[in-house]
Order: structure tokens, then sequence, then C-alpha cells
């Protein structure tokens, strides 16, 4: 019998090691790769993280440079992208050096992504956990006419 003891994401490869519960006291390990699985942007639902996609960077719109305060100095810088698909685009929001990789008419690997809810609307977002990659232009046209940051969300809670 096989169960998963421990799952560990890379960034291009995911394994699993499972053990093999047979009862005859050999537990072996067995290990399982697989390559990590990209959505496109008409599945992404909130709250959703883990995220892998391909997209073509639509526009391009620095928001924000400031200084931090404390001992490093640095500064942080915002954009506010949007990126798509064959399926439709979304707003992206890029941080610090994924504004550079975010060129308007470019192609992008976004690794391990998240969505971000910003008044009631999704926004795309890799964190330090996450990678942004520029890649070879990809050969679909983005669909615009389906914007998922329009549609507005609403926190309901249920009581039983």
């Amino acid at each position: 019998m096989l169960s998963t003891l421990e799952m560990w994401i890379w960034p291009k490869k995911i394994k699993w090691m499972v053990i093999d519960g047979s009862g005859d006291g050999g537990a072996g390990e067995h290990w399982i790769t697989m390559q990590p699985a990209f959505i496109k942007i008409k599945q992404l639902r909130p709250g959703a993280f883990g995220l892998n996609l391909t997209v073509k960077v639509v526009s391009s719109k620095a928001i924000m440079t400031r200084g931090r305060s404390g001992t490093q100095g640095r500064n942080m810088r915002l954009a506010e992208c949007l990126i798509g698909d064959e399926t439709g685009i979304v707003v992206f929001t890029a941080r610090n050096d994924q504004v550079e990789a975010m060129k308007e008419g470019s192609t992008v690997i976004l690794r391990n992504a998240k969505i971000d809810m910003y008044k009631g609307s999704m926004r795309l977002a890799v964190d330090k956990w996450g990678r942004v990659e520029v890649t070879e232009p990809a050969d679909f046209s983005v669909k615009e006419d389906n914007n998922m940051s329009l549609i507005e969300f609403e926190l309901i809670t249920v009581e039983e």
C-alpha cells in the first residue's frame, strides 16, 4: 500500500515520497517525479495559490517607487501589469525585480503564483517563494474581452 509521506515543490519538478506499508517490515521508498501543472487564466479563483501559468504581458504601468526605512535603504518598486493567455486577462502586481521582466509584449512563466484579493477583485502576484521567468514568445493571442479582475467577489460567512 502506498501513502504520501511528504511533498516538496521545486521550481521545475514535484516530488512525492511514498512509503510501501505492506506490513512485511521492509518499507521501501519510492519516488514519483512529475512536471508542474500549468493552468489557464479562466481557471483562476479567489484564494488560489501554487499556480503556474504561461502568459503574455499586455500592458505594464509603474505605480509606485518608494524608499524603505531602516538599515537596508532599498527602494520598493511596484507595477500593475495586465497579463493574459488565450482564455482571458488578469491584473498582475509586479514587485521589485519582477518589474523589469514585465515588459509589454513579452512572454513570461509565473511559477508558484497566488491570488490576492483587492477591493473584491482578483490580482495575481508572485511572492518571494515564486519565480517570474521571461521565455521565448508564445504562439497564442490574448483574449482581452474576458478580464477576470473585473469580476467582483464577496466573502459570505455561512452560519450552521
